[in-house]
């Protein structure tokens, strides 16, 4: 079981936000290469990254920051002795020219979002030209998947979306429950192993990560394939510590790696 830390880019800053609310966004570091640096310190095998203010544009625009992050993993990679500490990415990715260019960045994996739900040809052809390194981001609330930063609701269902996208390649999928992101009251084990169940591709679960028992929780789910978990506010504010919470996990699941 995979903890992977998020970094979610506004305005140039690390912040997190509560229910996806750009109003409602607490700034955790003015230095987001730094913050990821603390992560990797702490053990983080990977990262998440988040562009806010791009997944509202529907365009990049924290470039600078991302760099910034990609650069300090890539150099404590090679301090370490590392072949390559992955990095997933999302927020405002609509066109093949932009995945392009982030994954000659360094970027590992690109999250396709609402770009995947409003035009799937583009999905499609995304997996088809950059096979391995496309992730789909299925945020939901209600069984029902979001679009636009979760500002509008679809009248899709995960399950079918995820069946549907599983079949053009996608790598896997980062399943968010919007209702319970940010907010620290535990992550929707029922819906996620749901979804596991319905798809043959991994999942990683998002939204709602408070404490240990949350982490117990997802490792005692995890053969039904669920291969990770973003934290985001927990490790922020304490409530779970990342270097012992990723070991415990890797003596629940036996030291499963990246």
């Amino acid at each position: 079981m995979l903890l992977i830390p998020a970094i979610d880019l506004k305005d140039g800053h690390c912040v997190r936000l509560k229910q996806g609310d750009m109003d409602l966004a607490t700034v955790f570091s003015e230095d987001p290469a730094e913050m990821a640096l603390h992560w990797l310190k702490k053990g983080a095998r990977r990262l998440h990254l988040v562009d806010l203010n791009g997944a509202f544009a529907g365009k990049p625009k924290n470039e600078e920051a991302i760099k910034s992050i990609l650069a300090v993993v890539q150099d404590f990679a090679v301090e370490n002795g590392l072949d390559e500490i992955p990095v997933q990415l999302g927020g405002g990715i609509r066109d093949l020219d932009t995945i392009e260019r982030y994954l000659d960045d360094g970027i590992s994996y690109i999250i396709v979002g609402t770009a995947a739900v409003k035009n799937p040809g583009f999905l499609h052809d995304a997996c088809g030209a950059f096979p391995g390194h496309i992730i789909v981001g299925l945020d939901a609330k209600d069984g029902k998947v979001a679009t636009d930063g979760w500002s509008k609701m679809s009248g899709h269902e995960v399950i079918d979306l995820a069946r549907k996208f599983e079949g053009y390649g996608v790598e896997s999928i980062v399943y968010t429950d919007i209702g319970r992101d940010g907010m620290m009251g535990g992550v929707n084990i029922e819906a996620t192993v749901r979804l596991a169940q319905a798809v043959r591709i991994p999942i990683i679960a998002s939204g709602g990560l408070h404490n240990l028992a949350d982490v117990e929780a997802l490792c005692a789910v995890q053969d039904e394939g669920i291969e990770g978990v973003i934290c985001g506010r927990s490790i922020y504010e304490g409530t779970l510590d990342l270097a012992s919470a990723q070991e415990r996990a890797d003596e629940l699941t036996e030291g499963a790696q990246a």
